[in-house]
């Protein structure tokens, strides 16, 4: 049986007093990815966006750009200054602006990405988002790679058969480079790795921060404000974590079939690793103090957290 609201909104509308709900504008922004089209950040950056438009109704729109519109480095500014509206970059290619985020980079922290990822992304919100190191830009979220494992071309069974070799972060032409699993692949390392050394908790891992334009973001009605803030922070952090675990179990499967030793570290590597990451860590706290942060305690929270997360918290 009809209800008394829906015969007078029947009524009004025969009378040709019913007015249209006005319709939200759809919006198109641009985003970009500065490694290839098939590396599994940009189908995860790519699988974000696709997120978005959903959960706005397509009032939402990306379209991704043919071409990066600056070197990896300058992707922050690029964000700022309207080169395109959203993207992610490593925080280490600009120590002297993000210096908070390279916490998450410490030896010996997160043992996968998701883990890393989501224990950083809540310190990062409780901590450092108000010291205000990615203003400029509307932060959605940070995460980080996986643990960056150490890659040579010879075998490694303790500290000493390390001594001498030119060590790398990131590649190059060297004795051994320091890597996440993944890079196996990525790298095409398979005819120059002799054995894979896996350090609890990895001898580093890169933080990532994933933006927007914040003029565009402003833009922006409050509703579709708040789709993309329920997609955003530990949403960010967990999916990207899980891409990159997903990319490192496909590296562990690739050294494998390469017949490259995959070694755990011993016991005693694995100390004489830490002892040596203490001046690493000492400096982040230094630089971090002189934001104003208390280091040690964060640093230690972000261990329990680390801990949380990996019993599934």
């Amino acid at each position: 049986m009809p209800t008394i609201k829906k015969l007078a909104l029947a009524g009004l509308a025969g009378c040709g007093f019913v007015a249209a709900q006005p319709a939200l504008a759809q919006t198109t922004l641009t985003y970009s990815s500065w490694v290839g089209p098939t590396h599994h950040l940009t189908i995860w950056q790519t699988n974000w966006t696709k997120e978005v438009e959903k959960a706005t109704n397509g009032r939402v729109k990306f379209q991704m750009l043919p071409k990066h519109p600056s070197a990896a480095p300058g992707t922050f500014d690029a964000v700022r200054d309207g080169l395109m509206d959203l993207s992610y970059v490593t925080a280490s290619y600009t120590p002297a602006r993000h210096v908070l985020p390279t916490m998450a980079e410490l030896p010996g922290m997160g043992d996968t990405s998701e883990v890393n990822s989501v224990a950083y992304s809540r310190i990062y919100w409780k901590y450092f988002d108000q010291i205000g190191e990615y203003k400029g830009v509307k932060l959605l979220g940070v995460f980080t790679h996986g643990p960056g494992q150490i890659f040579t071309k010879k075998a490694v069974k303790g500290i000493a058969d390390l001594q001498g070799l030119k060590i790398r972060t990131g590649g190059g032409v060297a004795d051994g480079t320091f890597f996440p699993i993944e890079a196996f692949i990525s790298f095409k390392l398979e005819t120059v790795v002799a054995q894979v050394t896996e350090i609890p908790g990895g001898t580093y891992s890169s933080s990532f921060g994933f933006f927007m334009n914040e003029e565009k973001w402003n833009k922006l009605s409050k509703q579709d404000q708040a789709a993309i803030d329920s997609l955003s922070r530990e949403h960010v952090a967990r999916t990207a974590g899980k891409s990159w675990d997903g990319a490192d179990a496909k590296g562990r499967d690739a050294i494998e079939k390469a017949r490259v030793p995959l070694v755990k570290a011993s016991p005693e590597l694995t100390a004489e690793v830490r002892k040596r990451s203490g001046p690493i860590i000492e400096d982040w706290i230094a630089k971090a103090h002189a934001k104003g942060v208390d280091a040690p305690k964060v640093l230690a929270e972000f261990r329990a957290e680390l801990k949380k997360v990996a019993a599934g918290k």
